[in-house]
């Protein structure tokens, strides 16, 4: 199964940098400049939490920290979409119809 997966991966004639996954709904990196985008994203994400202070107020911490990250993942999912596949359900080898 891990093999056929690989080939899954491996096949992108189009040069996507996310495939759709396997399983589910989404995408998943495939080439570097997709890792690299997701690399930034996780990167960001810590970056925001490290400079949280403990004590700010409720109302301050979703401004400095929740809101940064919803635009954060907005843009992922926006970067995701325009040099990705096209989301779709996938359960499996999509090749392998049963």
């Amino acid at each position: 199964m891990f093999k056929k997966y690989l080939e899954y991966i491996k096949d992108n004639p189009e040069g996507y940098w996310f495939k759709a996954k396997w399983y589910g709904w989404g995408w998943t990196p495939v080439k570097w400049q997709g890792w690299a985008v997701t690399a930034v994203y996780i990167a960001l994400i810590f970056l925001f939490a490290l400079t949280i202070d403990e004590n700010l107020p409720d109302r301050k911490i979703i401004f400095t920290f929740l809101l940064p990250i919803v635009f954060l993942t907005i843009a992922l999912i926006c970067i995701a979409y325009k040099k990705g596949e096209k989301p779709h359900w996938n359960w499996g080898d999509p090749k392998a119809k049963n």
